[in-house]
C-alpha cells in the first residue's frame, strides 16, 4: 500500500513538472533567440530534453503499472529504468552540444541583450525551483526514473543561475565571454549528472548487485540461520531500484522433514526482508545432492 502511494506521488510530481517545464521551455527558447544568448538557448535546449524526458518518465510510470503476464513475468516496472537510461543519454548529448556552441562563441562573442537575458533567466530560476520542489516531494532516492528527471531539473536550475551571473557580468562590465563560460560550467555539471544516471541505470539493466547490498554480509546472515549448512549459486540483482531480488541454493540436513525445511525458508525470507530484499527464490538441497560445488556469488 505504501509503495502504491509513493508510486502515485512520483507520477503526479512528474506530470506537473512536465507541464510547467514544457511551457517555460518555449518562453526561454524565444527569449534566447531574441536576446542572442547562448546561456539561455542552451538552457532552453536542456529544458527541451527535460520536457521530453519528463514526458517519457510519465509514460514509463504508466507502462510500469501494467500487471505481469506470461510475456513479461516480472511485469513492466523495468521500463522506468529504460526511461532513466534515455534521460542519462539526453543529458550527455545536451552537454556535448553546449560545449560545442560555447567553444564556437569563444572566438567571436556576439552582441547580447543583457537586460532581457537577465529577466528571463530570473524567471527560469523561479520556475526551476518550483519544479524541483514538486519533484523532491516524490521519492527521488529510491526511484531511478524520478531521480533522473530530477537531475535534469537541477541541471536547468544551475543553468538559470549561470545565465543570471553571465547577464549581470555582461550588463555591468560588457564581458561577453561570460555567456559561453557560464554555459561550459553548467555543461560540466550536467555531464556529471548524466554519468551518475547512466551508471545507476546500467547497473540495474546488467543485473548487478544493488547499491547498498553487501554480498558477504548476506552470505553470513543466511549461513547463521539454524539448519542451514551452506549455500551456493547466490545471485542478487534489482528488477528496479525499488525492487531487489535474490536466488540461491540452500544446503540443509537431508534428514529434515518438509515442515522443517519450510521453517528454515521462512527464517531466511524474514532476515532478507530486513535487508530490503523481498523477491526471494530459494532451492533447498541436501548435502548428498550437492557435495562439491563451490559457492558462487555474482
Amino acid at each position: 500500500m505504501g509503495h502504491e502511494h509513493s508510486h502515485g506521488n512520483n507520477k503526479k510530481a512528474l506530470l506537473i513538472s512536465f507541464l510547467i517545464t514544457g511551457i517555460f521551455m518555449i518562453v526561454e527558447a524565444i527569449g534566447g533567440w531574441v536576446t542572442n544568448s547562448l546561456a539561455l538557448l542552451s538552457d532552453a535546449g536542456h529544458m527541451l530534453s527535460d520536457t521530453v524526458s519528463l514526458g517519457i518518465g510519465v509514460v514509463a510510470f504508466k507502462i510500469g503499472e501494467k500487471a505481469a503476464d506470461y510475456s513479461k513475468t516480472y511485469g513492466y516496472k523495468r521500463f522506468e529504468i529504460l526511461a532513466a537510461l534515455f534521460n542519462g543519454i539526453t543529458l550527455a548529448v545536451v552537454s556535448i552540444y553546449i560545449f560545442y556552441e560555447a567553444i564556437r562563441r569563444f572566438g567571436s562573442p556576439p552582441e547580447i541583450s543583457s537586460t532581457g537575458m537577465l529577466v528571463i533567466a530570473v524567471i527560469g530560476l523561479l520556475v526551476n525551483i518550483i519544479v524541483a520542489f514538486i519533484m523532491h516531494s516524490g521519492d527521488t532516492h529510491a526511484n531511478l526514473n524520478l531521480r533522473a528527471a530530477f537531475l535534469h531539473v537541477i541541471g536547468d536550475l544551475l543553468g538559470s543561475v549561470g545565465a543570471i551571473i553571465a547577464a549581470i557580468l555582461i550588463k555591468l562590465f560588457g564581458w561577453g565571454l561570460a555567456d559561453p563560460i557560464a554555459s561550459v560550467i553548467v555543461a560540466i555539471l550536467v555531464l556529471v549528472s548524466a554519468w551518475r544516471v547512466l551508471r545507476d541505470s546500467l547497473q540495474v539493466l546488467m543485473e548487478g548487485v544493488p547499491k547498498g547490498v553487501e554480498v558477504d554480509h548476506i552470505i553470513k546472515i543466511i549461513r547463521n540461520v539454524p539448519g542451514v549448512i551452506d549455500l551456493h549459486h547466490l545471485h542478487i540483482w534489482a528488477i528496479t531500484n525499488e525492487q531487489r531480488a535474490l536466488s540461491c541454493h540452500l544446503v540443509i540436513d537431508g534428514a529434515k522433514k518438509i515442515e522443517e525445511g519450510d521453517k528454515i525458508l521462512q527464517q531466511v525470507e524474514q532476515i532478507l526482508a530486513k535487508e530490503h530484499i523481498e523477491h526471494v527464490t530459494i532451492q533447498l538441497e541436501s548435502e548428498r545432492h550437492h557435495q562439491d560445488d563451490t559457492i558462487i556469488t555474482e
